[in-house]
């Protein structure tokens, strides 16, 4: 009798009896899951669900890691919104976000046979995701900049209820403010913040990406916190 989570592995790539993977499994890969100019993701919207089942996502991985990288595909599927929110965080533009994220996704490919499957995929490639975006501002291609981001980029789904289309206004004009202070920050603020005020993640999650004690992302928020309001009443803007 076929296991039940190998079976909704299979489920998630369209089922078995695929043809095999081609030899070159990376290239395969890049080429087939990560295109080179891929669909813009709209209203990159916080969320806290695990996108995945923690016994699917392992099974997987092992699947990749055993030499079939179209399991791969669900992960990219599962994990590409939240990354995109990140890598825009991050980076302030969409053009630089989806390269540093599809980056990230090809290197979290090549290096499965270091991931530890007890622990969950999603911090281990948000660390890939943040060094990448790193490596990208520090390089001479790009800078953090917010003067590409369009409407979409501030964009929220309004609440149901008497009052969300108000609510939904007062949160945009929230995240307009907390993007113009945002490139007056400096990285390590600038990070710490995109990933509570913007992806709104727990503490704990925060710590798992940034690879620091629960205490330091308080105490950098903290610190955080203070250079943005710095910096937003530098140019004239009330602190959100």
């Amino acid at each position: 009798m076929p296991d039940p989570i190998d079976t909704r592995a299979d489920l998630l790539i369209g089922g078995a009896g695929r043809p095999d993977p081609p030899a070159n499994e990376e290239s395969a890969c890049a080429n087939r899951i990560l295109p080179r100019n891929p669909r813009p993701i709209q209203n990159p919207t916080p969320h806290h669900e695990a996108p995945v089942n923690p016994d699917v996502e392992r099974e997987l991985v092992k699947k990749c890691r055993g030499g079939d990288p179209r399991f791969y595909e669900p992960l990219v599927r599962a994990y590409e919104p939240q990354g995109l929110r990140l890598a825009l965080g991050m980076m302030g533009n969409m053009e630089d976000a989806q390269d540093a994220l599809q980056e990230a996704f090809v290197k979290a490919f090549r290096s499965l046979g270091r991931f530890d499957v007890t622990r969950p995929f999603g911090p281990w490639f948000f660390q890939i995701l943040r060094n990448q975006c790193r490596d990208h501002l520090r390089s001479r291609k790009s800078r953090f900049s917010v003067e590409v981001l369009d409407e979409d980029s501030f964009r929220h789904h309004a609440d149901e209820g008497p009052g969300s289309t108000q609510r939904a206004r007062e949160r945009t004009e929230a995240q307009r403010i907390l993007w113009k202070g945002l490139e007056r920050v400096p990285e390590e603020h600038r990070e710490v913040l995109v990933l509570k005020e913007l992806q709104g993640l727990r503490y704990q999650e925060i710590a798992g990406i940034l690879d620091i004690p629960e205490g330091t992302v308080a105490s950098r928020l903290y610190h955080a916190r203070r250079a943005l309001k710095d910096a937003l009443e530098a140019v004239g803007a009330d602190y959100p």
